[in-house]
């Protein structure tokens, strides 16, 4: 399953990458995050390891994320791994004016298990939720 997004942030492009490539400002695009550790590499550079820790009410989640491009403004791409999901996403950012910066993510799903059931079910949860994150992170870049 393959989906792309975006929107625009009304910030100039080198603002908005200094947030983005801030690992502390995960916490705004994802505010189930409980926790991070960096298992392998360099933070931020390709080949990095972490290990990101997710808890929504009841439910733990745990991904390990690996930085497989870092080409700011034109390519930043992780993949992420957990039981049955492997996910890469390719972000990238481009002037939409003096004061604006135009976000884009293309996101490709590799399923299995339940997992794969749930997104023959209801692929449209998965853009859904990646929508989410991405506005999330807009109005908090847009605050800044």
């Amino acid at each position: 399953m393959k989906y792309t997004i975006s929107t625009t942030i009304h910030k100039p492009i080198n603002q908005v990458i200094a947030l983005f490539d801030d690992p502390a400002n995960l916490k705004h695009s994802f505010p189930t995050l409980q926790s991070t550790e960096l298992i392998g590499g360099v933070a931020g550079q390709p080949g990095a390891k972490t290990r990101m820790n997710f808890k929504n009410g009841n439910r733990t989640l745990t991904l390990t994320e690996t930085v497989l491009v870092r080409n700011y403004p034109h390519e930043f791409t992780c993949a992420y791994e957990a039981p049955n999901v492997y996910n890469t996403v390719k972000n990238s950012f481009s002037k939409a004016g003096e004061n604006a910066t135009l976000y884009t993510s293309e996101q490709e799903f590799k399923l299995k298990g339940f997992v794969k059931v749930l997104g023959w079910i209801m692929p449209g949860a998965f853009k859904k939720e990646g929508i989410k994150h991405m506005n999330l992170f807009k109005e908090f870049a847009e605050k800044q």
